[in-house]
């Protein structure tokens, strides 16, 4: 399982998932009665109670599940809520589905409604056209016509996603040229991250300067994460400087011509204008042909995992607020580390930020500013631009609170002001 590497720090879970040890029961999880579970971690975790708020770590009903099989969660009846809410009207594939409340959740009284209707529309236009009609009370705006639209509109609300939209180099050797250091920063310094983030979203995404988005974590001073790591990295946009690199880095390479392959989501509104605006600029570096790919999101994350892409373009949403949910994707054994790049020093910051500098937070903040460092000097990966979420909402709905990681949204407070 990709997300099982979330569980390093807990007692043995390494061990198991490596394969080493066998024994499931010797996981650092256990119940305690039917009311507690005890968990045993093999180092200090800073971000463990906040992963407790993450989906994966939710409770499961072991008999339940293994009466399934591999059929748990394949609809709204085959899974256990232990949430204020129940899941109906899912058979796996349909359009329309609902949350009721669940009368067996322990602060049942606290729910102020009686549930949520959710519909999937895929397509823009008529889900904006629906939002209008007031059959629906929230729609999320996914193109740059209609954010321009409704850039004022008092139904707009602007939430932090927490995502960064980035690029991934494949570095196994598959690819020559970009195992060359400075082949990859030319790439770099040939996005136009501002223009990008303007062409995709009106300006209401920004321009990264790290992998680390902003509003996510905190330094050791209350400030931003991301404000701090800025200081250490200097991702612009300078075409006179990458085609002198890029010059250098193919002569380096013994290349005289490359092409590129760019692989990107087509189920996404963005991945297209993005895409075009780097074929752009990068196809300024002399000698370089960059062609354009596009492949359902499903079949993208199975060539990241494969390492079958040369450059892939793609994004990781916080599971977690704090700059390591980021960080951690480019460690050398992580299984999200798609693009194969391996470097010791950044190995040893990242282990220092979740081992013995955990709970000093001021060092701590600075082995994960160190690794940030690492990343820009070494063009590891092209972080293009933070996302936001700009949704327009029935003004009469109140309470929903809105998290940028673990579960995003959630509705048991929420009401319909009769204002």
């Amino acid at each position: 399982s990709q997300y099982a590497y979330i569980y390093s720090g807990i007692k043995n879970a390494d061990a198991i998932n490596s394969g080493k040890d066998k024994d499931l029961s010797s996981l650092g999880i256990k119940a305690k009665g039917e009311n507690t579970l005890v968990v045993t971690l093999s180092h200090p975790m800073p971000q463990f109670e906040n992963l407790m708020a993450f989906p994966v770590f939710f409770a499961q009903d072991e008999k339940f599940e293994k009466s399934l099989g591999k059929k748990v969660g394949t609809s709204s009846s085959k899974q256990v809520y232990d949430g204020p809410y129940k899941f109906v009207g899912w058979n796996g594939s349909n359009k329309k589905f609902k949350l009721v409340p669940n009368k067996n959740y322990w602060n049942a009284k606290a729910v102020k409604n009686k549930g949520v209707d959710f519909q999937v529309i895929t397509d823009p236009t008529a889900a904006l056209a629906t939002y209008k009609k007031d059959q629906l009370d929230s729609v999320s705006l996914t193109t740059p016509e209609q954010i321009k639209k409704y850039k004022s509109s008092k139904d707009l609300k602007i939430y932090n996603s927490s995502e960064t939209l980035y690029m991934e180099y494949n570095q196994t050797g598959k690819v020559k040229g970009l195992t060359n250091a400075k082949i990859r920063e030319a790439l770099n310094l040939a996005t136009d991250r501002k223009g990008i983030a303007k062409s995709v979203s009106e300006g209401l995404d920004s321009a990264a300067t790290g992998i680390t988005p902003a509003g996510l974590a905190l330094t050791s001073t209350g400030g931003d994460f991301a404000k701090a790591a800025a200081k250490a990295t200097a991702y612009a946009y300078n075409i006179k400087k990458a085609k002198k690199l890029f010059a250098e880095g193919m002569k380096e390479a013994g290349l005289k011509k490359m092409t590129l392959t760019v692989e990107g989501t087509s189920d996404s509104t963005t991945s297209k204008s993005t895409l075009d605006t780097i074929q752009q600029t990068w196809e300024q570096l002399p000698g370089l042909t960059v062609k354009e790919k596009f492949v359902p999101f499903k079949q993208r994350l199975q060539d990241a995992a494969n390492g079958n892409f040369q450059v892939i373009l793609t994004d990781w949403i916080a599971d977690y607020a704090e700059a390591t949910t980021f960080l951690g994707l480019f460690t050398s054994d992580s299984p999200n580390n798609d693009g194969k790049w391996v470097n010791k020093e950044y190995d040893q910051a990242i282990n220092a930020a979740e081992s013995k500098d955990a709970l000093n937070s001021k060092a701590r903040i600075a082995d994960e500013v160190r690794a940030e460092k690492i990343l820009y000097q070494n063009s590891a990966v092209n972080p293009v631009y933070w996302v936001n979420s700009p949704v327009l909402t029935n003004p009469k709905v109140k309470g929903i609170l809105n998290f940028s990681s673990g579960a995003g949204s959630y509705y048991m407070h929420a009401y319909i002001s009769k204002k």
